[in-house]
């Protein structure tokens, strides 16, 4: 074992999901030992205890897990947990910390953003739920991480990874497990496979682009071996470092090849993609996309026909950006609908309370009590789970909620890599008017409420500051604006438009006519694009 002299790094804290940055920056020399140290002073508690460790197989995956492992043996960790070539899914993590007790996990992954040498990287803490970890303990790690002098590595040389089974590393176990198995058991627990197996036997087709992710052994075993898709339905599936030089978001922009295959003539019956660690997903029918929020509120509002659910929904979650859509729903059912800041981390004191048991964010994450993550490929089971019992298409099941709801039209503008002064700049033009705003009128709008969001915490009462800037228009129509947690270059400032209609006529109208109000009104609100120089579109 071996104390290393280091000295702090800027900006190592944690986002919404962890600290994420380029590759190239966690290839600088101690940079990711600073954090994991920070990580193991800020837990004492896993010291002669059990962690899980696993990592979404992006490029310096194989490096940064043989890093934590020898460090873990440094910390006094007696037993780690680990995926068979350092890979598990985000969800499967959350499973198995929870399964066998584990005293907490590090999970190695960047999401959604890009991989390989020129992508980026992340790693993030889970405690013994299963879930990420709260502000308080990512406060503790980030103020660390600010003082380290010095961290602890064993010496050993790296383990083999690729056999299952128990191996020595000091005087720390370390033992290999399948990263499929557990969660195949615990998906096969929650839904009726043999009524999906038949829908499969009955002719339905399905398309699950993988994106090259972690997702795709998970999706081939589930999908095609126990459920009898097709050979072939699972495209992409085969994880690369690179994510195969894509970028692995499940949404239209980055999911082309599933969006072509489900909007082409020969389209599936049902389509599906998730991302790079297997916590989001999209979900598509014939010529027909489902908004994730929409998706939150539809798996709400048919989740009693799924075996898992055969106790009813007791309550919903949904982050304070994404659409109004669920909370009709809980409304029409008679539970509640928290909302809650962006970031998975603030679902899991509801679900530890039994608060809740589905919950789901405008960014394609969405999930339930079963682990305490959002879960992809569970999403996409829940949906093929409904469609088999209730013998729709995903366009009649749309369309019947909305129908039966009313639509909340909904998009989001992402900017990019602005440059830090100039989004300072943004933020400060919106604040400053924020006080101001009620009884004035943009874009034909009257302002009836505008705010900074603010969340305290209903089981802990901890409270969550500015979290985002809320204009809203009356009951109908909402505009957001907050600064991403999750990008590594610059500054990302989300927009989110949401508008909404009951009038059966009004249900099926071009996405940009409903919401062309709200985009002037945000141009004319932030000045963005006199402040940054930057368009406020999709381009």
């Amino acid at each position: 074992m071996t104390s290393v002299k280091t000295t702090p790094f800027k900006g190592q804290k944690p986002g919404t999901s962890g600290l994420r940055k380029t590759v190239a920056t966690f290839k600088q020399r101690h940079y990711l030992e600073n954090f994991v140290q920070a990580i193991f002073d800020s837990a004492p508690e896993l010291k002669s205890q059990t962690l899980v460790l696993g990592g979404d197989g992006r490029y310096h995956n194989e490096v940064a897990v043989q890093t934590v492992l020898k460090m873990a043996a440094a910390n006094g960790i007696k037993r780690v947990v680990v995926g068979r070539s350092g890979l598990l899914s985000t969800p499967a993590v959350s499973n198995i910390i929870r399964k066998y007790r584990a005293c907490g996990g590090i999970i190695l992954s960047a999401s959604h953003n890009p991989g390989g040498p020129d992508g980026d990287f992340g790693i993030k803490y889970n405690t013994a739920n299963g879930g990420p970890a709260p502000e308080a303990i990512t406060n503790a790690i980030y103020a660390r991480t600010q003082v380290l002098d010095n961290y602890k590595i064993s010496n050993d040389a790296d383990i083999d990874l690729d056999t299952l089974g128990d191996i020595r590393l000091g005087g720390m176990q370390v033992q290999i497990v399948d990263p499929l198995s557990d969660y195949v058991l615990l998906m096969e627990s929650l839904f009726d496979f043999d009524a999906i197996r038949k829908m499969f036997l009955g002719g339905f087709t399905l398309c699950f682009d993988a994106m090259h992710a972690i997702t795709g052994p998970y999706a081939k075993e589930i999908l095609e071996t126990r459920l009898g898709a097709k050979e072939g339905s699972v495209i992409n599936g085969m994880p690369l470092p690179d994510f195969g030089g894509g970028h692995p978001d499940p949404n239209p922009e980055y999911a082309k090849d599933l969006f072509e295959i489900m909007f082409s003539e020969s389209a599936p019956d049902f389509g599906a993609a998730s991302d790079g660690d297997g916590d989001r997903y999209i979900a598509l029918g014939k010529n027909t996309y489902v908004s994730p929020s929409d998706s939150l509120a539809i798996l709400a509002a048919n989740a009693h026909h799924v075996p898992q659910f055969a106790n009813g929904v007791v309550g919903v979650a949904r982050s304070m950006p994404t659409s109004g859509a669920a909370d009709r729903v809980a409304s029409a059912m008679g539970i509640p609908c928290h909302v809650t800041p962006t970031g998975w981390k603030f679902f899991g004191n509801l679900l530890n309370a039994g608060a809740i048991n589905i919950c789901g964010e405008e960014s394609a994450g969405t999930s339930s009590d079963h682990v305490r993550e959002k879960d992809g490929l569970w999403a996409v089971l829940l949906w093929l789970n409904i469609i088999a019992k209730r013998r729709l298409s995903v366009g009649d099941i749309l369309q019947e909620h909305w129908e039966t709801y009313g639509r909340n039209y909904y998009d989001r503008y992402d900017i990019e890599a602005i440059e830090p002064n100039k989004a300072k700049d943004v933020v400060v033009h919106l604040e400053n008017q924020i006080p101001n705003l009620a009884g004035q009128s943009f874009s034909g709008m009257l302002v009836t409420k505008a705010y900074v969001f603010s969340y305290t915490d209903p089981v802990d009462k901890t409270v969550s500051d500015n979290q985002g800037w809320c204009i809203e228009f009356g009951e109908t129509n909402r505009l957001v604006m907050r600064m991403s947690g999750t990008g590594t270059v610059g500054v990302t400032l989300r927009f989110y438009l949401e508008s909404y209609d009951a009038e059966l006529p009004s249900l099926n109208k071009p996405l940009q006519l409903a919401l062309d109000p709200l985009l002037k009104a945000a141009r004319i609100l932030t000045d963005f694009e006199r402040l940054t120089g930057r368009p406020l579109d999709k381009s």
